[in-house]
């Protein structure tokens, strides 16, 4: 709206310089008055839209569809002005639970702690049904069971990261509670900095910091979590406050979510733009970053009820539980089904 009035009344001012009508100073009066009247539409725009407040744990793929749904504009679609803040994945949830942010995106680490204790909150979308981490060594490294004394560096302890790692350490034939200090490490990028500089000696890289230190500082890369069990690490989880007092604004943040997804799978060179922007690669990096990513991203922001079956079960078993949490305590997927039939996704 404000672009259309700006083009109006520039229109009127030229064709009354054409025709002789104005000149001088009424020509410095009339631009004020469009300057005026553009600032009065902006503020009234500005104005009209709803913040906000999301956190995310690290600079990563796995935060695209977040990336996605400001840099092409989906939450303005909802009128919603999204400030997406990176926090470590724990102080999200404080946050969270606290009313400083009205959603996070790093749901692993939050179902951890609904899994330990009662949290007010819900997880209602999952963008990623598998983990998207590759360990990664200095090349002297031959094999993970090398790592025996050695010092793993993650973002949150008990997070998605940290636990998808304890699983493959424990295939190589290594007691993570006892082989392994875990330290926390920052995020992604930080850690491949802290893994150069001999502070680490193992971190769990994701897309597409893998692929720089593979590329470029020649480090070994060991394997994926890929093939490991389903796990649900990023998603869209809000309190249960917000979810019933304000139901239609977390529905809206859905929508903009859900058409950052679509425009996730099916535009490739779209998406690998935004990401090559906000994460600060070369394109063909960010080219090959989706490429190898896009098979952990669910289709249409819900997990299946097998996947999160299979989920409870494994991280009841890693974090000693006597039996898995029923599914109805952790994951509410009534609103993002809802999104999912209006706008046709499958």
């Amino acid at each position: 709206m404000r672009f259309v009035l700006r083009a109006f009344l520039t229109s009127i001012l030229i064709a009354l310089i054409i025709q002789g009508r104005m000149r001088g100073l009424d020509v410095v009066r009339f631009s004020a008055v469009i300057l005026l009247a553009i600032g009065i539409s902006s503020a009234a725009f500005a104005q009209s839209l709803e913040r906000i407040v999301i956190t995310y744990p690290s600079r990563s793929i796995a935060s695209v569809d977040l990336y996605i749904a400001q840099d092409r504009g989906f939450f303005r679609q909802e009128g919603l002005v999204a400030d997406v803040v990176q926090v470590r994945g724990n102080i999200g949830v404080t946050a969270l639970l606290s009313g400083d942010a009205h959603a996070i995106n790093n749901v692993g680490t939050i179902i951890r702690a609904m899994e330990r204790t009662d949290l007010p909150a819900k997880v209602v979308s999952q963008s990623l049904k598998k983990n998207l981490f590759w360990l990664v060594t200095k090349p002297d490294v031959k094999t993970l069971s090398a790592l025996k004394g050695k010092v793993f560096g993650t973002t949150t302890l008990g997070g998605s990261q940290h636990l998808a790692t304890v699983r493959l350490l424990q295939k190589a034939g290594l007691d993570p509670d006892k082989d392994i200090t875990v330290v926390i490490g920052g995020d992604v990028p930080a850690q491949l900095q802290s893994l150069l500089a001999g502070a680490i000696q193992l971190a769990a890289l994701s897309p597409p910091t893998v692929i720089l230190a593979r590329e470029k500082f020649k480090l070994k890369v060991h394997g994926s979590t890929l093939d490991d069990l389903p796990n649900l690490q990023n998603g869209l989880a809000v309190s249960e406050k917000l979810l019933r007092e304000r139901r239609d604004f977390v529905k809206r943040v859905l929508r903009a979510r859900s058409r950052a997804h679509r425009y996730f799978w099916e535009n490739e060179r779209g998406t690998a733009e935004v990401l090559a922007n906000y994460l600060k690669v070369e394109l063909p990096v960010a080219l090959e970053s989706y490429r190898l990513a896009r098979p952990a991203f669910t289709a249409n922001g819900l997990a299946t009820d097998k996947e999160v079956e299979d989920f409870l079960r494994a991280d009841a078993e890693v974090l000693k539980l006597k039996e898995p949490v029923p599914a109805v305590k952790i994951f509410d997927f009534s609103l993002q089904r809802e999104v999912n039939q209006e706008l046709g996704l499958k």
